[in-house]
């Protein structure tokens, strides 16, 4: 499984048949795909790729060519037993029923209908679930693990459906962005940007907001089969997060119940864990009971566990979370002979120049090994650090 994450930017909306063709020009194997699909029980249609151009775009494109006489149109039941009972892998096919439960729910919600028994019209037929189970099967083929899903842009005015003419976005999209929290972003555009299949697969894929700062690894462009003033396509990138390595975590609980021994075993732990700080503040709380807050600095590898330990070993049940970006020096840890033995001293450097901090244990070792005062110790550590490197 890749690391990167599969980003859907979606300024022209989203269809099945254009998230399948971003995901080809993106990588994903299309052999793996046809393998997959030929394991359903489905026939009279034909799989066309090819390459188009829209608005000046060199585009992928992914057509599910059908006999209209052999379109079904089946309950969402019949399409989860046709696809488990299926020889297609099985990630493949946990993913494509979990789309399909999900307009399953959406659809079921408009017509008053358990999921079960919705029947499907236009997202029931062979194109449509050639769609659905062609994303999985591209998203498991390039091992993504994450997705983000951008704005979707939808157009305004009426389409004409099954159920006659219906205003934009229809009420299974307007029921999916409503149930999954996909973000939409109307336009003046008149006609239909997201499709049914298309809100379904958004809010199946997404797994997480989209990095605040990222690299793009790599672009696939999906074509759309309509013509807008704008590009009708779909663009998925495959992004990597950009870390800053002076962003932390900063973990904060309030507690008035808890003991000193409790706080201090926990800081213990929490050390240990890794953490990069731990203090507690003085504070009052309800009823004027005093208490203290729990504040922890942490990075990514060790906030899940800090999290952890503070549930574990304090009486808080509720942790605040937020993300600091912060300034910090250059440094590295350097030992220098002094009258009284060896020292670490941690040299940072900022701007050309330097500041220097002898070791706490080193100069406590030294001045209790000595009979001398830390104060001591601890000074002449400083003038020695001056000398060598110039503070």
């Amino acid at each position: 499984m890749r690391e990167e994450i599969l980003y859907l930017e979606g300024s022209s909306g989203i269809s099945g048949d254009m998230t399948v063709a971003a995901l080809l020009d993106l990588g994903a194997d299309e052999s793996y795909l046809r393998s997959q699909v030929e394991k359903l029980p489905l026939e009279h249609y034909q799989i066309v790729t090819g390459k188009t151009v829209k608005n000046g775009i060199d585009s992928k494109t992914f057509d599910v060519q059908v006999e209209e006489e052999h379109q079904p149109h089946c309950t969402y039941r019949d399409i989860q037993n046709m696809i488990m009972g299926s020889a297609m892998d099985q990630p493949v096919k946990e993913l494509a029923v979990k789309i399909f439960h999900i307009l399953a729910q959406a659809e079921g919600k408009v017509h008053g209908a358990p999921a079960d028994h919705v029947h499907f019209h236009e997202v029931g037929a062979v194109d449509s679930i050639i769609d659905i189970v062609g994303t999985a099967a591209c998203i498991c083929s390039l091992g993504i693990v994450e997705t983000a899903v951008g704005t979707l842009r939808e157009g305004s005015g009426t389409v004409q459906c099954q159920h006659g003419e219906m205003a934009v976005p229809v009420p299974a999209v307007a029921e999916l962005v409503s149930a999954w929290g996909l973000c939409v972003s109307v336009t003046d555009t008149v006609g239909e940007m997201i499709t049914p299949t298309g809100a379904a697969i958004a809010a199946g894929l997404r797994t997480r907001e989209l990095p605040d700062e990222m690299e793009i690894v790599k672009i696939g462009i999906g074509a759309g089969k309509k013509d807008f003033s704008h590009a009708n396509i779909l663009r998925a990138m495959l992004v990597r997060e950009v870390k800053q390595e002076s962003d932390v975590w900063v973990l904060e609980s309030n507690v008035d119940d808890c003991t000193g021994e409790q706080l201090g075993f926990l800081q213990e732990q929490l050390f240990a864990a890794g953490v990069k700080d731990v203090v507690f503040l003085p504070a009052y709380m309800k009823k004027n009971r005093p208490g203290y807050v729990i504040q922890v600095i942490c990075d990514d590898e060790t906030v899940h566990k800090a999290e952890d330990l503070i549930f574990q070993e304090s009486t808080t049940i509720g942790i605040r979370r937020y993300r600091y970006r912060r300034s910090v020096l250059e440094r590295k840890m350097e030992r220098i002979p002094t009258e009284y033995g060896d020292i670490r001293i941690k040299v940072c450097y900022k701007n050309h120049r330097v500041y220097a901090y002898p070791e706490y244990e080193d100069v406590k070792q030294a001045a209790q090994v000595r009979g001398e005062s830390f104060r001591r110790v601890y000074q002449n550590a400083l003038r020695k650090a001056g000398e060598l490197f110039g503070e």
